[in-house]
């Protein structure tokens, strides 16, 4: 988590990018050694320096996560989630799936494991949440494949799938 804008952002990686050594200018600090660390730092001072006045509009920002990924993929797997608590941008080099749940509700069965959620028991009918994982969670219902090399963005728990 770090602070851009005077909005937390949060951010997760599944990857390996090989020979990422981005130069960074100090504004953002890895803490660690993590592919996952330089290319969260490396984001978000990109974004920075690209939106000098402060936070660009979701599609603006969308267009420069997709500048950033297309910069960032010759190094290897960019598999990415990014937040600011408004809006969700997913990037998917190699796998990643998404479904959104909303009412009516219905009980989904785990793939791995023998449990399963009636979420009409824990649920209001206004609630609506996205899920994006490497693989689908669940084995009876239909989980949706991201566009490679693409970011899509997700808000209010919708898919949001134009630029």
């Amino acid at each position: 988590m770090r602070e851009l804008w005077g909005r937390y952002w949060i951010f997760a990686h599944n990857g390996n990018l090989v020979d990422y050594a981005p130069d960074l200018d100090g504004s953002f600090l890895p803490v660690g050694q993590t592919d996952s660390e330089r290319a969260f730092c490396h984001l978000l001072q990109t974004l920075r320096l690209r939106f000098p006045e402060g936070a660009p509009g979701r599609m603006a920002l969308r267009g420069a996560l997709e500048d950033f990924s297309a910069q960032v993929r010759p190094h290897g797997p960019f598999n990415f989630l990014l937040s600011n608590g408004d809006c969700l941008f997913a990037h998917r080099s190699t796998e990643l799936f998404y479904i959104v749940r909303q009412a009516p509700f219905a009980v989904a069965h785990l793939k791995d494991q023998d449990v399963a959620v009636d979420f009409s028991e824990v649920t209001t009918p206004d609630d609506r949440v996205a899920l994006i994982a490497t693989q689908p969670l669940t084995d009876n219902e239909t989980w949706t494949p991201l566009a490679v090399d693409a970011v899509a963005m997700f808000a209010d728990g919708v898919y949001c799938p134009t630029l």
